[in-house]
């Protein structure tokens, strides 16, 4: 069930929601980070750093010469001019001249004539041609020059750190209060087309319980006024696919109200706080634009039950999140019109407080769709999708039982992937049959086999469907193949002619000897046992499991659930030691009277097994009439009330 609109992004990388139909928010005025005392501190830091840099590329007076050394100069003629103020002298050379005592050359240079000296200075710079200046020989800059050159590294250094600073700003406010962020801006859809009810299928029972939220939102007054108040929170469970999501989008588009959405695993960080103050974030903007709808996806990523023993250790931010939200969610009223959906498919591991009333007041299930469902549904993914003459989509939902929207979603795309790759105009219903065997199935594998392996296959899915074939109220075996798919040498689908909502045990013993057909098929014509079996077991231990363990189909363990739906428990252990064994006692007990009865079946049926391998072998594949017609078991006689 796809949105027929993209998911608006985010406005900024940190904001771990998205949000659609929300007015757009003025930009916020930007604030120095750090404050204005952080700014001048930095300033003064740098401006004496500055000094001190321009200190040493400052050419300054030239070194300090001794007297004698400026006598010595003076005598050998090398002094072009000088300055005097009082006894201290400026003077530069006609050429450089080595430091006494120091490294290097020097030309410009400061000496200071003693007190005490009475030689002839004045008359030895006449006779050598000393210009005496009435300005210094070295000219100071002026203050404000000073200034600007001092200046202007600072200001340099103070705009890079103010741009460093803002790219940081909002990750350091959100980790712990280093800056501020700014709100988000809510993303603006004009024009764009809103989900809503049309573009859901399938669910028409979960459209019912949802429209009262939609009806409380578009006229509050009236439930006000008989004093009702709608439910905080709704939340959506069920399995991967079955469009949560989708619909929670279809609410705030029927309502035409903003809509928020985030997954939950997005407010989680490293740094403990942050998920809380985005919590409180997304909040606030949902109020601002109130009435409004929040949706947080996937919310079992932090809303598990505390306290537990899977609980222990560096889990103080999911914690601190989920406390967040259950403390927003608990300060609603009536009156603030935000209505918040979330969606699991793991709503028994939800912590209490979290489906409470007056938080998740309503749990609503949404389950893959029947058979009518699952048409609509296919309709609604094919309208974009130009469709063969021939085609029936009520014969495909017929065939596709337990799948969900996003599988059938998926199913339409492979149908037009095939459909372009045979470079056809329209998808045929060649097409969709081909694009479901490669769901279900798997894509073929170009796998050459040996002969006597490749028989061996044959006989091992032939076992698999005449057992399909001889059960009383087994699923129809619609196809059968030994061309490699997948992980698998060979596959056969079975499938039921309508939805099956509960099981017997008749019917959970004949899967179980059909899965366990390949293996005794291998059995009574090869006497071996190969590993081709694998997935087959896997199959018949979880049937057993739950006829043990959790139907009460065993009268050793008795009317009791000894293992939980999601097969694990504290510690792995779920019942006493004793049931246990019980359980394993009992499993290993169903197995071995099934395996019985498959070998007995298929030795007592021995010429239809050898011609359905030999049909299987010819052709490589049997669809449903061809593998009935190759078995010599009438399709029909079975067809009404048992299958």
């Amino acid at each position: 069930m796809p949105s027929p609109t993209p998911v608006p992004p985010r406005d900024r990388a940190d904001t771990p929601w998205r949000s659609e139909g929300a007015p757009p928010s003025p930009p916020p005025r930007r604030k120095p980070p750090g404050g204005w005392r952080g700014l001048i501190l930095a300033a003064l830091i740098v401006y004496l750093i500055t000094n001190v840099v321009l200190s040493f590329f400052n050419e300054g007076d030239g070194p300090t010469v001794s007297y004698t050394e400026f006598s010595k100069q003076v005598a050998d003629g090398n002094v072009e001019k000088i300055y005097s103020k009082g006894d201290a002298i400026q003077g530069e050379l006609k050429t450089k001249r080595p430091v006494p005592g120091g490294h290097g050359d020097y030309r410009k240079f400061v000496t200071q004539r003693p007190a005490f000296a009475d030689d002839q200075l004045w008359s030895g710079l006449t006779s050598k041609g000393v210009t005496v200046t009435a300005s210094p020989v070295v000219e100071q800059r002026s203050f404000l020059a000073n200034l600007l050159l001092s200046l202007a590294p600072m200001l340099l250094i103070v705009a890079l750190w103010l741009l460093i600073a803002r790219r940081m700003g909002s990750a350091l406010g959100g980790a712990g209060g280093f800056g501020r962020k700014a709100p988000p801006k809510p993303v603006e859809l004009e024009g764009a087309k809103r989900t809503t009810f049309d573009d859901v299928a399938g669910i028409d029972e979960v459209e019912g319980e949802l429209s009262e939220v939609v009806d409380f939102l578009k006229n509050p007054e009236q439930y006000r006024r008989l004093g009702a108040r709608m439910p905080g929170g709704v939340l959506l469970a069920g399995p991967p696919g079955t469009g949560k999501t989708l619909l929670a989008r279809a609410v705030a588009g029927e309502a035409g109200v903003p809509f928020f959405s985030a997954s939950a695993s997005e407010f989680i960080e490293m740094i403990v706080g942050v998920g809380a103050s985005r919590v409180r974030e997304l909040f606030t903007e949902a109020r601002k634009v109130a009435p409004a709808i929040i949706f947080i996806d996937e919310i079992d990523t932090i809303g598990r039950a505390r306290g537990g023993s899977a609980a222990m250790g560096g889990h103080d931010e999911r914690e601190q999140t989920l406390n967040q939200i259950l403390t927003e969610m608990d300060g609603f009223s009536g009156s603030e019109g935000v209505v918040v959906l979330a969606a699991t498919n793991r709503a028994d591991v939800l912590d209490p407080a979290l489906t409470r009333p007056g938080r998740f007041d309503r749990t609503v299930v949404v389950s893959p769709p029947d058979k009518a469902g699952r048409e609509a549904i296919l309709r609604i993914h094919t309208r974009d999708i130009p469709l063969a003459s021939g085609v029936d989509l009520a014969q495909v939902a017929r065939t596709t039982p337990g799948m969900t929207g996003a599988e059938l979603a998926n199913l339409a795309n492979e149908a037009a992937l095939l459909a372009v790759k045979r470079r056809q105009d329209a998808v045929t219903q060649a097409d969709l049959s081909d694009a479901l065997e490669k769901v279900q199935l798997g894509a073929e594998r170009p796998l050459v086999m040996p002969q006597e392996e490749r028989r061996r296959t044959a006989y091992h899915e032939s076992g698999h469907a005449l057992l399909g074939m001889l059960q009383p109220g087994a699923d129809p075996v619609r196809k059968i193949t030994i061309v490699p798919r997948g992980r698998a040498l060979g596959v056969t689908l079975s499938t039921p002619d309508a939805d099956r909502y509960a099981y017997t045990e008749p019917y959970l013993r004949g899967r179980i000897i059909g899965a366990l057909g390949g293996m005794a098929a291998e059995h009574v014509v090869y006497d071996v046992i190969t590993t081709g079996a694998e997935s087959d077991l896997e199959q018949v231990t979880n049937i057993a499991r739950g006829m043990v363990g959790r139907w009460g189909m065993s009268e050793r363990v008795g009317r009791l659930t000894a293992i939980p739906s999601d097969g694990q428990g504290p510690y792995g252990l779920t019942a006493a030691p004793a049931t246990l064994d019980a359980v394993d006692h009992e499993m290993r007990r169903i197995v071995d009277e099934c395996y019985e009865e498959a070998c007995r079946l298929l030795t007592e049926h021995r010429p239809k097994l050898d011609a359905l391998a030999e049909a299987l072998l010819a052709a490589e594949t049997l669809d449903e009439h061809a593998a009935y017609e190759a078995a010599g078991i009438p399709r029909l006689a079975k067809d009404h009330g048992t299958r």
